[in-house]
């Protein structure tokens, strides 16, 4: 199913969680595709429980068949001495944080819906005090930026640390297979005919997912918001896209310090994505404004009174 934002889907956290120390795995599915969601997802138990779970056969999701994460998931769901959280980030909230004017890299992104989860169970009450974690970038970086944001917790980064640590093994299936359902029931927010789910696995060198691409490109509209546009993997199927003109007024913000008139701004490009801007800055108090704009004699306006 589309979302249209970040999204942190929670319980209230049970009540042994608020008690007892309690310890937490993290772990992210969909990083690498071109198409969907990435999804983080953390579990949490007591660490009392820590034995026992080591019990329950939870494995790094990618070495499990998808019935195997089904049944698993189901399994956790109704097990009362386990607590669980998702972060569903949609394709189109990685494409507009990675191309937005202040870029926000993958890892940025990766670390703050880790983070976030982390704080959600905070403030859910969970008494955390070990996390552990598949690392993102540099582990002892990330392990420092961590306990820097919640001292007193515990952090332990390590690569592959969903093949290491049970909770974290758990909380791949939980990222896993709440990845693998929004794909299998995704509602295309586009109405263009013959559009499909026969996208292959989503990765970019997944002939069947070049294939997909090349069947459901636009040349002015682009991709469906299934799409990652900021991928470089969509850049090649637009060098003969439609050219966009795009025409807005802005302020500049560091001439509006000094009292300097109001610029207009060009913007060419396709409008979506993964292309380089051409911008072309015309100074001025209206002269070279879009027409319908001179002619009606409109200005922008930021503040009313």
């Amino acid at each position: 199913m589309a979302t249209a934002a970040a999204t942190a889907i929670a319980a209230a956290a049970p009540e042994w969680a608020t008690k007892e120390p309690c310890l937490m795995g993290i772990d992210e599915a969909g990083r690498g595709p071109v198409l969907g969601p990435m999804v983080y997802g953390c579990m949490y138990c007591a660490r009392s429980y820590h034995d026992t779970l080591a019990t329950l056969s939870f494995a790094d999701s990618k070495t499990l068949k998808e019935e195997q994460r089904e049944e698993l998931f189901e399994t956790l769901k109704t097990n009362s001495s386990i607590g669980w959280e998702v972060d569903v980030i949609c394709s189109k909230v990685l494409s507009a944080k990675m191309l937005k004017r202040t870029k926000v890299n993958l890892n940025e992104i990766s670390h703050n819906s880790a983070m976030g989860l982390v704080r959600k169970a905070i403030d859910n009450g969970v008494l955390l005090t070990e996390v552990y974690i598949d690392t993102v970038g540099d582990p002892e970086k990330y392990r420092v930026k961590l306990t820097e944001k919640f001292p007193g917790i515990k952090f332990v980064v390590a690569k592959k640390a969903d093949s290491l640590y049970p909770v974290v093994s758990g909380a791949s299936i939980v990222a896993k297979v709440t990845r693998d359902r929004a794909l299998r029931n995704w509602v295309f927010d586009e109405t263009a005919q013959n559009m499909h789910m026969n996208t292959g696995s989503g990765y970019p060198g997944d002939p069947n997912t070049i294939q997909w691409l090349k069947d459901h490109k636009h040349p002015v509209f682009g991709f469906p918001t299934l799409v990652r546009f900021s991928w470089g993997t969509c850049t090649p199927y637009f060098k003969n896209g439609v050219e966009v003109t795009w025409e807005s007024d802005e302020v500049d913000e560091d001439a509006a310090s000094y009292g300097s008139a109001k610029r207009q701004v060009t913007l060419s490009s396709l409008g979506f994505t993964g292309f380089k801007r051409k911008s072309e800055e015309i100074e001025s108090s209206g002269k070279g404004r879009c027409k319908f704009f001179q002619a009606r004699k409109l200005e922008l306006v930021r503040k009313f009174q």
